[in-house]
């Protein structure tokens, strides 16, 4: 009968999970690309395309708080700029630091399993918000024009 576990079907393993986690991760980059390109040249802390090293194994656990710092920034300067009041002075901020550190402590044994879950939580609550702050500068006043008009 052979092994139980061929190669092919430790493939079929591997691009069933990296595609779990593969897709949300590129629907979340792009929603903070997209929070950065609503955000004028002058208020940017980081240029929209360096989102996508967060893409990058173990790469992401360090510059995903540079993404969320530099996300906070932008958008903040955005707000002052469009003279938009908003409540939180570092949009999103806090929860994104959170959500870095507990996935920087997902590497850490027994530690990790706890982290994860609280990582996936706060990760889900800081892509809804940066979100709803990309959809509020759409719908604002001073709104970037489309690409290529």
């Amino acid at each position: 009968m052979g092994e139980f576990l061929q190669p092919w079907h430790l493939m079929v393993l591997f691009l069933v999970f990296g595609g779990f986690f593969l897709v949300p991760a590129i629907f979340y980059i792009l929603t903070l690309q997209k929070a950065l390109n609503q955000c004028s040249p002058a208020s940017r802390t980081m240029e929209p395309g360096l989102v996508w090293l967060l893409v990058i194994p173990l790469v992401h656990l360090v510059f995903s708080f540079f993404v969320v710092l530099a996300l906070s920034k932008s958008l903040a300067n955005e707000f002052a700029r469009r003279g938009i009041p908003n409540p939180d002075p570092q949009p999103g901020q806090a929860v994104g630091l959170a959500m870095s550190i507990c996935g920087c402590c997902t590497v850490i044994p027994l530690v990790g399993f706890v982290a994860v879950w609280a990582f996936l939580v706060l990760w889900i609550i800081y892509w809804v918000r940066i979100a709803n702050y990309s959809r509020q500068l759409t719908m604002l006043p001073g709104a970037m024009p489309p690409a290529g008009i």
